[in-house]
């Protein structure tokens, strides 16, 4: 009987050293290095490592190539060619009030165009689409391939996050980035989308990237930069990519938070909710007919997106998709079913003036300390807690005036989150910077 060999240890400590000091990595050790961790062979502190490094030093393109097609690789791909029509997903890279997915997603449907939208979960100081999901009772968003598409064939759209074996890389990748501070870096960002993106079958993808203080990358240039990444790495592997640069200087609507920001939602849906996130609705709405063949021009696009709103036909198709992915469907007619935090304080403006300042990034935080997102990978998020705005930047105030409620469960999580919310708030004598256009540019 022979002696079984070894294997031998994969030079990983040297692979980090390489990439910490600003060389290219090769392909096989690419591979090996996401081989690796998905199989447990590389441990978690080295992976961290590694990603600290590439946020420090970046990826070549073809390093990014490799990395993304490593990731795809790690596990299935879906087959959705028996499907009709051009398959069209919408992506945002994170904003502090951002549930404009729960919305966009039936309207889109309700137009004709399939969306399979695979989301993810909070990172950083943003929410996550699959934690507002979950806060309606029932919800599964762990969907096998055979059951996300027999949902989407039924309703047109599906919102889900990953299979285990759907890019298991990206979801130990993602949880890792979290947890380590390593988020901000634009090759990761941008494989980790577009991995999913390539494995769940979709044709094309119109991108929600932010810009400003409430943003991953605050700065225009670099979600330009990002943008870019996103469009070309897109094309190499098939896929049509559309970005629009959207502002984030201030939370987008009026709540932050899980349950609340489904009820905004479907607030929308009925034909309601905050100008923002009713607008940035129909633009990113019509960008996705217009990709899925469903409309000429914006305008048209616009048009049948407000006409889905109007018809009720949107709100239709996120009650039967909330109802075949196991949510509780009362909870759309009835948002008031939703969870909610035990204890509510409300945050009143301290003397007259204007609401110079709404700080979206530390707000985010607060919103996370309060436990609407995660400090660790491990920590469970509180569907019920979360932040309510009764006014906007801009807006004229009277001293006592109510500026938000704040709901939490848990008192020494509020006052954790006290003095980020000071920061966050600021009200004053003079005029508030001009607010820029929600829309803020268009690349493809």
């Amino acid at each position: 009987m022979t002696k079984s060999r070894r294997r031998r240890p994969l030079p990983v400590p040297g692979w980090i050293a390489l990439k910490r000091d600003g060389g290219e990595l090769p392909d096989d050790a690419i591979r090996a290095l996401i081989n690796g961790a998905v199989a447990g062979a590389v441990p978690d502190y080295q992976v961290s490592a590694l990603l600290m490094a590439i946020v420090w030093r970046g990826l070549s393109p073809r390093e990014l190539a490799t990395w993304m097609d490593a990731m795809i690789a790690s596990g299935d791909r879906l087959q959705l060619d028996d499907i009709p029509g051009r398959k069209v997903d919408k992506h945002s890279t994170g904003g502090v009030g951002d549930k404009i997915s729960i919305c966009l997603a039936p309207l889109v449907a309700a137009c004709g165009v399939p969306v399979p939208m695979m989301a993810g979960r909070a990172l950083g100081h943003t929410g996550g689409t699959l934690d507002k999901l979950e806060a309606i009772p029932g919800m599964r968003t762990d969907l096998e391939p055979a059951t996300f598409r027999r949902i989407l064939r039924k309703t047109g759209l599906v919102l889900a996050g990953q299979s285990r074996r759907l890019v298991p890389a990206d979801r130990l990748l993602y949880a890792l980035r979290d947890a380590t501070a390593t988020v901000e870096s634009i090759p990761l960002i941008a494989s980790s989308i577009l991995s999913k993106k390539v494995a769940e079958g979709t044709d094309a993808l119109v991108m929600d990237v932010k810009v400003g203080i409430g943003a991953f990358l605050p700065s225009r240039a670099a979600a330009r930069q990002l943008a870019r990444t996103l469009i070309d790495l897109g094309r190499r592997a098939g896929l049509t990519v559309v970005a629009l640069l959207t502002a984030m200087d201030q939370p987008l609507g009026q709540t932050v938070g899980n349950a609340s920001e489904i009820a905004e939602a479907i607030d929308i849906l009925r034909g309601g909710g905050p100008p923002d996130t009713r607008a940035l609705t129909l633009r990113l709405g019509a960008e996705m007919l217009v990709q899925g063949k469903a409309a000429r021009t914006i305008a048209e696009g616009t048009a049948r997106i407000a006409a889905a709103i109007a018809s009720g036909d949107g709100l239709d198709r996120l009650r039967r998709c909330v109802q075949l992915q196991g949510g509780d469907p009362r909870c759309i007619d009835d948002p008031t079913r939703l969870p909610t935090a035990r204890h509510q304080t409300i945050w009143k403006a301290p003397r007259a003036g204007r609401l110079v300042r709404l700080d979206a990034g530390l707000i985010g935080r607060a919103a996370t300390l309060l436990g609407a997102g995660r400090l660790r990978r491990e920590d469970r998020v509180d569907p019920g807690v979360g932040i309510t705005f009764h006014a906007k930047q801009g807006d004229a105030l009277e001293r006592g005036q109510p500026i938000a409620t704040v709901h939490y469960s848990q008192k020494a999580r509020l006052e954790s989150a006290r003095p980020l919310l000071a920061q966050a708030i600021t009200v004053a004598d003079e005029k508030p910077r001009r607010s820029p256009p929600l829309v803020l540019e268009r690349l493809s």
